[in-house]
């Protein structure tokens, strides 16, 4: 079987160099149980382990298979028929070939394997239970990836039950979905919050905590799925109890005492003090972050792709071009009469810019209605580059030979290096007051003129497939800019952030809603333990204003007070699913927090956008229909084509949406 029952595919080794808390990768094709055996081999399969993150976690189709589809995105104008298929709305369909999940079901198995290796081999080492318990992590986090994407998935890679496989087979048996999860999720958790250590063995090494935030998470998704409010179908089919004898309500129980411990507990993790400094690339692994997948700009061969060029493909970090527009169209005048013009807004490698593909778009009511209080909430600010500036200088664009001290603008009015050229409106205030026919100083993307400004605007209401905020949190930042516009068409060499502290919140509070018994929470983030009390220290958190990304300049501010104010007296599923979305806008919870809710279709059934020409701002409402049967994913069809079984066993092996 060719995506699944192989040795494990190496992605790199390590050695540890002195005291150095930085991992050494260094390839190797394969590894033998007798490699595993050995301390380097250990740590190498290890090593190989945080490497593969960057194989899903980066890669823009994974991200599209998190997103579109959702109430968070659909597809742009220069889609590519793997953001159609997946936005359901009639333009494309979801098969086994085209389903873009199978970014994740090809890379894991062989990571699992990996980590079954080490787990069945590394004893022999005479390695620490704690090094073991890094894979034993791992194993888990890609098996529970697994069962929410795809339902029951095979543990027999060919040699048995979560056991090391040698041998290449071609058939596979499916196992159900409480199997998945009471046989390998839970127990390499629970494994793993035992061996880990508080602090991590490397930079970003796995840790306590972060096993406690996977094993809060997987309960509370176990427990929905037992409970199955809204009768959706699972395969392999199975009855939905469970094989411990537990209920849902228990889980949920246990989602909320897990979550809880490590809040009270959190180590050396913690939230930052405002959300700005979350996501700001200067402040990236802050110690809000729990996993990332890792990149740097100091090295190629550490940073697992070129410093100078992607082309969009893994291990390179490319998901952030997804969601920007194509701002290298906007113009702008060499003087005021408009006779010549310019692209004033070229493509840099800072985190409001990088590579545009404008693949997928966030339909209106994000900015409208999930995002509507942008006063005292900072988290619209710090999650949307809403404002474009000029970079005219580092483009080196002249006029008559020279460096321009300015170029012109919308009224006709002079714009200087790092000026506003187009600004997102906050609201449709004044929508009516915006000019989109302005035959003088008119917008060569359709964006409108207001009187006494020198920025082209538009409105939310007026936010299209073609031309929206960029997502500003998915960024590219480097320091080797040297004055200029630096790498721009290289993926970004930042971190992807995978697991953030912050989360643990949200997980006890959705537990509590469940109706786990709350507990009143000590220690830092000391709050009452119910689901209002635990979101508060978000919302709070939220409140907190440091900088403004929109104005480009430091605001100190506390709305604090007025953010928890705000917060219903009752906080509900819907409500924590709009606060997950403010906090973790686009970086792929999305399609995963609908379908463990079940809420998909209600929440995603519907869409309203602007067409996909510049200069359109006729709103158009889009139908969407997401039957029970997609909420898991297609088997991707190369597995089942590489696969020697009869026709019928293959077909049966596919989920039922999809045969």
């Amino acid at each position: 079987m060719k995506n699944i029952f192989i040795i494990g595919f190496v992605l790199g080794g390590i050695v540890l160099q002195g005291c150095s808390k930085i991992l050494n990768e260094e390839p190797r094709s394969t590894y033998t149980p007798q490699y595993f055996q050995t301390t380097n081999g250990v740590i190498g399969g290890i090593t190989s382990l945080y490497a593969n993150l960057r194989y899903m976690y980066g890669n823009g189709y994974y991200l599209d298979a998190c997103q579109t589809g959702t109430d968070e995105a659909t597809y742009g104008q220069n889609a590519d028929q793997n953001f159609k298929d997946l936005d359901l709305s009639g333009v494309g369909q979801v098969t086994g070939t085209t389903s873009r999940s199978d970014v994740l079901w090809n890379n894991v198995f062989p990571n699992i394997n990996t980590a079954s290796g080490i787990i069945e081999n590394g004893q022999t080492a005479g390695v620490s239970a704690s090094l073991i318990a890094e894979a034993r992590f791992f194993r888990a986090f890609d098996y529970f990836l697994l069962v929410q994407t795809f339902g029951g998935v095979p543990l027999d890679l060919g040699s048995g039950i979560l056991k090391f496989n040698t041998s290449a087979i071609r058939t596979s048996v499916r196992n159900t979905v409480p199997d998945v999860y009471t046989k390998a999720v839970f127990p390499d958790l629970d494994s793993a919050v035992a061996e880990l250590p508080v602090a991590g063995r490397v930079t970003g090494g796995v840790t306590q905590t972060l096993a406690r935030l996977y094993l809060a998470k997987a309960y509370l998704t176990y427990g929905w799925w037992l409970e199955n409010p809204n009768n959706i179908p699972t395969y392999p089919l199975c009855d939905r109890t469970d094989p411990d004898g537990h209920n849902a309500q228990w889980y949920y129980q246990q989602a909320y005492n897990v979550a809880s411990a490590a809040i009270s507990d959190p180590g050396p993790f913690g939230l930052q003090p405002t959300f700005y400094n979350v996501n700001v690339a200067t402040n990236d692994r802050n110690n809000e972050i729990l996993l990332y997948a890792d990149h740097t700009q100091s090295s190629q061969q550490y940073n697992g792709g070129s410093l100078t060029y992607s082309s969009g493909s893994s291990p390179d970090n490319f998901a952030g071009w997804m969601d920007q527009w194509n701002y290298t169209n906007i113009r702008s005048a060499t003087s005021p009469s408009w006779s010549s013009v310019v692209s004033s807004v070229q493509r840099a490698a800072t985190q409001d810019l990088g590579r545009p593909w404008t693949e997928m778009v966030p339909p209106i009511a994000i900015f409208e209605n999930t995002f509507a209080d942008k006063t005292n909430d900072s988290r619209y600010d710090g999650t949307f580059t809403t404002v474009y500036r000029t970079n005219f200088i580092e483009a080196g664009i002249k006029v008559n030979g020279a460096v321009p001290v300015s170029l012109y603008n919308a009224n006709g009015l002079p714009v200087a290096e790092g000026a506003p050229i187009l600004t997102f409106l906050n609201d449709d205030s004044q929508a009516s007051a915006i000019d989109y026919s302005n035959s003088v100083y008119k917008s060569n993307v359709g964006a409108g003129v207001l009187p006494g400004r020198a920025d082209f605007v538009v409105s939310p209401a007026g936010y299209s497939r073609i031309m929206y905020p960029g997502n500003w949190k998915l960024g590219p930042y480097r320091t080797d800019n040297n004055g200029g516009l630096g790498q721009p068409n290289a993926g970004s060499t930042r971190p992807w952030n995978i697991a953030k502290f912050s989360e643990l919140f949200f997980i006890a509070a959705e537990a509590a809603v469940k109706g786990a018994t709350p507990t009143a929470i000590g220690g830092t983030y000391a709050n009452d333990g119910t689901a209002r009390g635990l979101i508060n220290v978000i919302r709070a958190r939220a409140g907190h204003w440091s900088w403004s990304h929109a104005a480009g300049a430091a605001l100190v501010q506390d709305n604090s007070a007025a953010m928890i104010a705000a917060t219903p007296a009752t906080v509900d599923i819907n409500y924590l699913l709009a606060e997950r979305t403010r906090e973790y806008f686009g970086e792929g919870y999305r399609w995963y927090d609908l379908v463990r809710t079940q809420t998909w279709a209600q929440l995603s059934s519907s869409y309203t956008i602007c067409g996909s020409t510049f200069g359109d701002h006729t709103q158009v409402t889009v139908t969407r229909t997401i039957p029970t049967s997609y909420f898991i994913r297609p088997i991707p069809q190369g597995q089942l084509d590489g696969m020697q079984m009869s026709d019928s066993a293959k077909a049966a092996y596919q989920n039922p949406g999809y045969q």
